[in-house]
């Protein structure tokens, strides 16, 4: 499963599962946050945005 590689990747991927699980409106979603919710299944959102944001960089690349 998936890991994420930045904390931003990390917060898009809650966004998705959020929207995922109906906690949030899945038209809210834009971006990277959009593509996840329809690519990702829930248990590969969940790996991603548990991964731990501590030695994590802001933004990937």
């Amino acid at each position: 499963m998936p890991k994420a590689s930045s904390k931003a990747q990390q917060q898009a991927a809650g966004a998705a599962l959020a929207a995922k699980r109906g906690e949030q409106d899945s038209s809210d979603l834009q971006g990277a946050s959009k593509q996840m919710y329809e690519t990702m299944s829930e248990d590969e959102l969940e790996t991603m945005a548990s991964t731990d944001r501590s030695d994590l960089p802001e933004t990937a690349g």
